[in-house]
């Protein structure tokens, strides 16, 4: 009689645990690294954002106001190059992807949010008196055909050659929209691994020609037009400057909680308020 009681009353105890697990919802601790909302409807958890180091002073603005709004809420950013943060997107190493180029196809297995546009200037030293320069001549100097400003106009000079590191979503951008995908940059060409060494490089040198984003472009520095047109914001936005790119942000999924939060207020009237500081907004 007492084995049976007690076997009774264990089976009720078993069965208001899960009566009472089921009624509250099961209410196990989340693993969820996009945060949650609280009972006061502020936002709370971390985001990572990983990649394009183009990108990332601009994810850094963005974050710094958004973590404003949302106290709670922890967004780090990360640099490492557009091919970094697709990766990072794709394997889920990060919440946010950044890339500063168009993906391959073979890249899109992601989400993709055009966060931004920016255009790709190129730049040489304020005492080079070129103003202009085809396309076509373009590539040939950053190839090492033309060696020389005194092919193009300039002064009897060698042309010094300042490019980004491989990885650089700049670099790509610039080498697919100018020179090929195929092609290849000169030998002899000095590789800096930020936009600030390559703007810096070039301000340095009055025979040094290099590329960096329209946002970058500062008054130690002097941008060439291409084909005659200059590189200004308008001109992306007409797609007559051709040397333009996109700024994306991607996740490895449908974004949920504050990575999808996060993603619209970038997207936002006042995301994109911030977005057009230095760069074009896309809403």
């Amino acid at each position: 009689m007492f084995k049976r009681v007690s076997r009774l009353s264990f089976m009720a105890v078993i069965l208001f645990v899960l009566v009472f697990t089921v009624g509250c919802g099961g209410n196990v601790p989340s693993d969820d690294n996009y945060g949650q909302q609280g009972d006061d409807g502020s936002l709370s958890g971390t985001i990572q954002i990983a990649g394009s180091t183009s990108v990332q002073p601009l994810s850094e603005e963005l974050a710094m106001e958004f973590m404003a709004r949302n106290p709670k809420v922890k967004i780090s950013v990360a640099g490492g190059g557009s091919g970094a943060g697709i990766k990072s997107a794709q394997n889920g190493t990060a919440d946010i992807g950044a890339s500063s180029r168009e993906l391959k196809p073979q890249e899109k297995t992601v989400k993709e949010f055009v966060i931004a546009r920016d255009g790709i200037a190129v730049i040489v030293h304020p005492d080079n008196p070129i103003e202009d320069i085809r396309l076509d001549d373009l590539k040939k100097v950053f190839t090492g055909e033309i060696t020389n400003w005194k092919e193009i106009g300039g002064k009897n000079a060698p042309i010094a050659i300042v490019i980004r590191e491989e990885g650089s979503g700049t670099r790509s951008a610039f080498q697919e929209l100018t020179i090929g995908e195929d092609a290849k940059f000169s030998d002899n060409a000095i590789i800096q691994n930020s936009t600030g060494a390559v703007r810096t490089a070039v301000a340095q040198n009055p025979d040094a020609i290099g590329f960096i984003s329209i946002g970058a472009i500062s008054d130690d520095i002097k941008t060439i037009a291409i084909d005659g047109v200059e590189p200004a914001k308008e001109n992306v936005l007409n797609n007559s400057y051709k040397i333009s790119r996109p700024f994306i942000y991607m996740t490895k999924d449908e974004p949920e909680g504050i990575v999808k939060s996060f993603i619209d207020f970038v997207l936002s009237h006042e995301g994109q308020q911030i977005v057009q500081k230095e760069f074009i907004n896309v809403k």
